[in-house]
């Protein structure tokens, strides 16, 4: 018995999401008594996979198959699916992503496993196996037992601190069986966005909304984000305007984050955005309005006209960062 993680990579490199997914995947498995194995799925290098023995991976399947170079859905789950029987895994754990919502629903179906998806803590308990999460767009919590004899966790990202430890794993190289004829999915043209931090990889995020009530206020929020190291943000309907590129779009039809730190400048709060952002671990909002919504989900507020408070905020930040 094990636990499976499946830990993704860009271009053959491993970011934070995938230590923070190995570091809550060895918890669990000291929770049952067992080990973590780390499955990576492409071309990594050796050094890079031995990264993953850092946050608590014992064993790490390094699996390469050319039938998996293009990422189908469909194809990745048999191979998931196949190495988690080998490995005897009970529980397996992936992202809370985009891919991991995609592979997830299929998996369960495959191992005939219970689902707890986007929690955010270790299981409450094992027996039974009782996990915690947002529930009503992060206005409630749920705590749900998974009864089936294989469990499958998508965790959401920058829910879990990274856990550093002293280990050497053990790399082995895996094999499957996948038939080429099932990969449907076809690239066509791939576009790579440079030179501007992803909103998924942020710690920082500076989002603003129509409070800003134009495209041209937006210097002080760029340059905020730019001081502090984040990325820059909105709402929907700033996107929909177009005052801002439809990537920066964050909440419910968006972009679903989680930072450390997200700013919410002139945005007042409505249901489908918050769904995107509650799990921020701070939130700092910046109304006109006392009695916006986006007040109730803030840790820290200010009630005041952006254009007045933004510069001030720059400001102060230039000279902590100058001390």
């Amino acid at each position: 018995m094990s636990v499976l993680v499946f830990t993704e990579n860009w271009d053959g490199k491993f970011k934070k999401l995938s230590f923070e997914l190995v570091s809550y995947a060895s918890k669990v498995a000291e929770m049952l008594g067992t080990t973590a194995t780390a499955l990576s799925i492409g071309n990594v290098a050796d050094d890079e996979l031995t990264k993953l023995g850092n946050y608590g991976a014992k064993k790490i399947i390094n699996l390469k198959n050319d039938t998996l170079n293009i990422l189908d859905s469909q194809a990745y789950t048999v191979a998931i699916a196949e190495v988690a029987q080998k490995e005897d895994a009970k529980v397996i754990v992936v992202a809370n992503n985009n891919m991991g919502k995609s592979i997830a629903p299929r998996l369960s179906v495959r191992l005939k496993a219970g689902i707890g998806s986007g929690v955010s803590k270790l299981p409450i308990s094992t027996e039974p196996f009782v996990v915690y999460k947002r529930a009503y767009s992060g206005n409630a919590f749920a705590n749900v037992a998974i009864k089936s004899e294989v469990k499958i966790l998508t965790l959401m990202q920058n829910s879990f601190d990274i856990v550093e430890t002293a280990n050497e794993a053990t790399i082995e190289a895996g094999s499957v069986n996948i038939d080429g004829a099932m990969v449907k999915t076809q690239v066509k043209d791939v576009q790579k966005q440079s030179g501007k931090l992803l909103l998924t990889d942020a710690e920082i995020i500076v989002s603003g909304g129509r409070g800003m009530k134009s495209a041209d206020n937006w210097a002080p929020l760029e340059e905020l984000a730019n001081l502090l190291g984040g990325a820059t943000a909105c709402s929907r309907p700033v996107s929909d305007e177009g005052w801002r590129p439809h990537e920066e779009h964050t909440g419910q039809t968006g972009k679903i984050v989680a930072p450390n730190l997200y700013f919410a400048i002139g945005i007042s709060g409505a249901t489908q955005h918050l769904a995107g952002v509650s799990a921020s671990k701070y939130i700092v909002a910046i109304n006109t309005d006392k009695d916006a919504p986006i007040f109730e989900a803030a840790q820290y507020g200010i009630v005041g006209d952006a254009a007045k408070v933004l510069p001030k905020l720059v400001e102060a930040v230039k000279e902590a960062k100058a001390k």
